[in-house]
């Protein structure tokens, strides 16, 4: 079933302001179980069910990062609230939307084709290089979005030409569980390949960044090493 977008009068501030706080303790408390400090992870508020009027109530709430699944829901939302917000790309990035996407966003999550990554090369203006993460389908499911482990290697030496697009980090869609548990090992698994990768990518790519974690699951994904956790329900329900 298709889920409605949330409207401004769907959404309150002030419960919005206690979950965002919520979420913040429960970062922070995972943080500490991993002995890493409080401010090392950002919450982004995955918006891709609110609707543009939505973000009003976003923002006074406190949020202050948005991802966005649809090119042309960005470029609405962006038309209408601008500066309020440092918004990042999560959704699947097709390489004809890039040329909309890229000089509204800091950070795009969700690079996984080479054709991608030239169309960012082009697009990119200027001598500072577009910064993206690599989606990585860790899980190795069939029909999901992201590059297999083993496959990484290998993309990344195609995608090296390529200077105006700089790798900073990895992004993962881990199985879905019930149990976050179970998805323990995935998360850890891409700690293990950014750290790696950050190794043998010295001097060309700084593997630092780990978007991993959803609403069910962010308190695990912080303790195996995420830096950005993409949060909705958690906030807006």
């Amino acid at each position: 079933m298709k889920r409605s977008l949330k409207t401004a009068a769907d959404l309150d501030v002030d419960r919005i302001r206690a979950n965002l706080e919520k979420v913040r303790k429960e970062t922070d408390a995972a943080c500490r179980r991993a002995g890493r400090g409080p401010g090392e992870v950002e919450i982004l508020a995955a918006a891709k069910y609110v609707a543009p009027d939505g973000l009003t109530a976003l923002a006074e709430a406190g949020i202050n990062l948005i991802g966005e699944n649809r090119a042309q829901d960005l470029v609405v939302k962006h038309s209408l609230h601008g500066d309020r917000f440092t918004w990042d790309f999560i959704g699947h990035l097709q390489s004809n939307k890039v040329r909309q996407i890229l000089p509204l966003v800091r950070l795009i999550h969700s690079v996984d084709s080479l054709s991608a990554v030239a169309e960012i090369d082009l697009r990119t203006n200027g001598p500072t290089p577009t910064n993206v993460l690599l989606e990585v389908n860790i899980g190795q499911e069939e029909g999901k979005y992201g590059i297999i482990p083993s496959e990484v290697d290998r993309f990344l030496e195609e995608a090296k030409k390529y200077l105006k697009v700089n790798f900073t980090g990895l992004m993962t869609m881990p199985p879905l569980a019930a149990d976050p548990e179970v998805v323990r090992p995935a998360f850890a698994a891409l700690r293990r390949m950014a750290s790696r990768l950050s190794r043998e990518w010295r001097g060309r790519y700084q593997f630092h960044h780990l978007s991993m974690g959803t609403s069910h699951d962010f308190a695990v994904a912080v303790e195996e090493g995420a830096t950005i956790i993409r949060v909705g329900g958690a906030l807006f329900e």
